[in-house]
């Protein structure tokens, strides 16, 4: 299945006449990475498709608005959960990946590209 039959499937997806549309560079990577990892065979698009709905209604479920404007937010937590889930990761692992980023982001003058250094605990 290609990649336009498999996103016309993804419910809520933000999307135009020519695919899927990113506000940020990070949504396009969190995108890029589930499309990567369901095609090296790291779980099934169904599987991943599954594990999206169900962050959805959750969010629904809390009251989230439903604009799309979290839209790839809650992507990223279906693909961290599918990752812990499938043993792809673990806790601490993301966790210090995340620690790593919240770091760099503080240390990063506005308007500046966000980068992990050699010694950020998750470039190593």
């Amino acid at each position: 299945m290609s990649l336009p039959d498999r996103a016309a499937g993804l419910p809520g997806l933000p999307k135009d006449g020519n695919g899927p549309v990113f506000a940020e560079p990070w949504q396009a990577q969190a995108f890029a990475l589930a499309v990567e990892l369901s095609r090296r065979g790291a779980f099934t698009w169904t599987e991943w498709a599954d594990m999206l709905a169900a962050v959805l209604r959750e969010a629904t479920a809390r009251g989230a608005p439903d604009d799309g404007s979290r839209y790839y937010e809650h992507w990223l937590v279906a693909l961290e959960r599918l990752c812990l889930a499938k043993g792809l990761t673990d806790l601490g692992t993301l966790d210090g990946r995340t620690d790593a980023w919240e770091a760099a982001y503080r240390r990063t003058p506005h308007g500046k590209p966000v980068e992990l250094q050699a010694g950020d605990s998750a470039s190593t």
